[in-house]
Order: C-alpha cells, then sequence, then structure tokens
C-alpha cells in the first residue's frame, strides 16, 4: 500500500510540473461547452428577415412587430413590392422575405382564411426549413392569440407537448455529449501518452522488473487522471447548470457514478493502447483520431444512431461513449433512476473488464 501510494504521489507531481498540459485539459472542457452551448446548436437564431408590407395597417403591424419580438428573427429591411424580393435574397441581405398581402385583415375577419407567403433562400435546405418553420409557428400563435382558433368544420387540431425540453434547447442535447467526447478523450490519450512516455525514458522496464506488481504500476498512472476527470465532470456540471441554465433532474450520486464507471473504462483503453505503442506521437495519434472520430460519429449526440444504416448501427454498439452518453442523458435531462440505465451500466462495466484484462495480459506478457 505505501508503494501504491508512492506511485500515486509521484504521478501527481509529474501532471502538476506540466503547467501546459494541465491547462489543456481544465480549458478543453470549458471551452468545449462554450462552444456547444453558444455557438455549435441546432437552433437557428437572429435570423434577417425582410418585410414586403402590403397592407400597411395595424394587424400587419402588429404581425411584424411579433415576429421581430422572438429571438429567431431580427427584421432589417422593408421593400414596397415582391419583385424586390429577389434581389434581397440574391445579395445575400436577408434570408427570407415575409410578404403580408394586402386586405389581410378583412380577410381574416369576413372569410377566416389569409394567406401569407414566404419567400427563402433555398440554399441551405435545412436552415430554410427550420427558419420556414420558426415563421410559420409565430404567424400562427398571432392568429390564435388576436382572432381565436378560427376553425373550420371537421379541423383536427394537434396539440404538441414536448417533455423534458419543452424549448427544444440544443444544449440539452450537447452537454451530455461533450462530457462522453471530453472524458473519452482526455482519458485515453493521457493515459496511453504518460505510460508510453515511460517507456521512452526506459523507466516501465526498471519499474516492470522491479517487485513491485503490474497492477500497482497501471493503478498509480490511472488513479490521478481518474481524480482529474471526476474534477472535469464537476466543472461542465457546474458550468451547464448555472452558464447554460441546464437542469440536472436526476440523482447526482447516480450520475457522478456511471460517469466514474466510464472513466475507468476509458483509462483501461488508454492502457490498452500504450500496450501496443512505443511512441508518444503513434499513441496520441491513435487516441486522439481513434477516439474522437468514433465518439464524434457513432455516440448518439450529434448524428442519431437510428438514421443510419443497420451495419454501421451495429459498430456504433463498441463506442462506449454511445452507452454513456444515453446514460447520462437518461440521468441528467429525463431524470431517471438506476433501473432505467442498467443495461448501461452493465455494457459500460463490460467495457472496462475487457480493457483492464487486455492491459494486464500485455504488461504480463512484457515481464514474460
Amino acid at each position: 500500500m505505501t508503494q501504491f501510494k508512492a506511485f500515486i504521489k509521484k504521478e501527481f507531481y509529474h501532471i502538476m510540473r506540466d503547467r501546459k498540459t494541465l491547462l489543456v485539459l481544465i480549458g478543453m472542457p470549458i471551452v468545449q461547452i462554450i462552444l456547444f452551448g453558444f455557438a455549435l446548436t441546432n437552433e437557428v437564431k437572429n435570423t434577417v428577415l425582410c418585410v414586403a408590407d402590403l397592407a400597411k395597417d395595424d394587424m400587419s403591424q402588429a404581425l411584424v412587430a411579433e415576429v421581430n419580438a422572438s429571438k429567431y428573427f431580427d427584421v432589417k429591411y422593408t421593400i414596397d413590392n415582391v419583385e424586390e424580393a429577389d434581389r434581397m435574397l440574391r445579395s445575400g441581405k436577408a434570408r427570407m422575405v415575409l410578404v403580408i398581402p394586402k386586405g389581410i385583415s378583412y380577410d381574416l375577419r369576413h372569410g377566416h382564411v389569409a394567406t401569407l407567403q414566404l419567400i427563402t433562400d433555398g440554399t441551405n435546405p435545412n436552415m430554410a426549413t427550420t427558419i420556414n418553420t420558426y415563421l410559420t409557428s409565430i404567424v400562427r400563435d398571432f392568429r390564435t392569440h388576436h382572432f381565436g382558433k378560427l376553425e373550420l368544420p371537421m379541423t383536427i387540431v394537434t396539440i404538441p407537448r414536448m417533455l423534458y425540453n419543452p424549448q427544444l434547447k440544443g444544449e440539452y442535447t450537447f452537454v451530455p455529449g461533450v462530457i462522453a467526447m471530453v472524458l473519452m478523450i482526455i482519458c485515453v490519450l493521457m493515459t496511453s501518452v504518460s505510460i508510453v512516455k515511460e517507456k521512452e525514458l526506459g523507466n516501465m522496464e526498471m519499474l516492470l522488473v522491479s517487485p513491485t506488481h503490474p497492477l500497482v504500476v497501471i493503478l498509480s498512472k490511472a488513479v490521478p487522471y481518474f481524480i482529474l476527470s471526476l474534477l472535469l465532470v464537476t466543472i461542465i456540471l457546474l458550468m451547464s447548470r448555472f452558464v447554460l441554465h441546464i437542469p440536472i433532474r436526476g440523482n447526482i450520486f447516480l450520475l457522478y457514478g456511471v460517469s466514474g464507471l466510464f472513466i475507468i473504462a476509458a483509462l483501461a483503453l488508454g492502457l490498452v493502447i500504450s500496450t501496443f505503442t512505443n511512441s508518444q506521437q503513434v499513441a496520441m495519434l491513435i487516441s486522439l483520431m481513434g477516439m474522437m472520430l468514433p465518439t464524434i460519429m457513432f455516440g448518439g449526440f450529434m448524428f442519431p444512431i437510428e438514421n443510419m444504416p443497420l451495419p454501421m448501427q451495429v459498430i456504433s454498439n463498441i463506442v462506449p461513449a454511445k452507452w454513456f452518453y444515453y446514460a447520462i442523458n437518461d440521468i441528467m435531462i429525463k431524470g431517471l433512476g438506476i433501473e432505467a440505465v442498467l443495461r448501461e451500466i452493465l455494457i459500460l462495466a463490460g467495457f472496462a473488464i475487457l480493457f483492464i484484462f487486455i492491459s494486464l495480459r500485455k504488461f504480463n506478457l512484457r515481464l514474460a
């Protein structure tokens, strides 16, 4: 036990002396939370809108004011005729032109039917569809507020209700994904590089032939990064709660427990990589490229797994980040208990045991 504590203490000193690496480790999750929370979002906000108000009455002005008051649109330009709409879109000054026809107020009050024209720049189909949906929703709410539902006979009305994320904020998806990505990259990268560095300096061979058991050497390398990773989880959760205002609905101890299990699996994977490489550059390349791309592509937070072809869905099952993302999303966002994430916990435990077994096996072979 004394040797184990001494090895851990040495590893902590080694981490603390490398100030640049420590700054990257702590700074990376902060930067990613800010980027994913505020910059990389699937919401489309502040879209420049041009309005062709041909009615010029109180109702059309009220509609324009309500559209401009939303966070999704910024009414910067007005035109007097529809023919100018093409010029506005072609020049890139606006992404959408809202055309309000003459007599819209009379048509709504007497005929209960009025038509608005939405002319949208379709060069980006996803954005065009999104802003069309936003503006249609605003117009529908405006009509309901000012004129009632105006339902025709045999009309079927749908009443949507969004559970867990009623405002459809992208941060609810990205924050659990950022936790998975940061932990996977940092744990795998730092563990593999630190052990390979000992091999390059010739220290690892001396440690392995010493009376110290290989398990002690492995754990002493992993424990400091395990503690550091839990600290990073705390930083991300605090930022998500107080900066992005995302509620943590589930049990915090269960959240940390699942995070700890995923950290162990990621650290063990880093140990496995270190046993197959002999240079820091190769270990860094495998850890970054080999872990970042599968985590982003098959983690489930950037691209829905259900939309992928069946072979890709099968491949995603061997990515630990996918199961961690599912578990932490259920706990953090949905507020579910351990019975809902038991499958994910067992799978992560299986990954951890498998990676630990392989790393120990490889270390023992080096001693033989």
